[in-house]
């Protein structure tokens, strides 16, 4: 049960990043000169949505071995 929570878990931070990545290419193709400004964002948004799988691995090494 713990181990097919882990993985559904991680799997939304991973589709987060993808769909961070694929809307901000969408705002670069439309609004080349805010290139920027976005490509900062989204490196910034994945690393938050990236931060967040590593917590849920964290909490389920602390379930699983405490």
């Amino acid at each position: 049960m713990n181990l097919q929570f882990m993985m559904l878990a991680v799997s939304f931070p991973a589709l987060a990043i993808g769909l961070i990545g694929a809307k901000a290419m969408e705002a670069i193709g439309r609004n080349p000169e805010a290139a920027p400004k976005i490509q900062t964002l989204g490196i910034l948004l994945a690393a938050f949505a990236e931060a967040v799988a590593v917590y849920v691995l964290v909490a389920f090494l602390i379930v699983k071995f405490v």
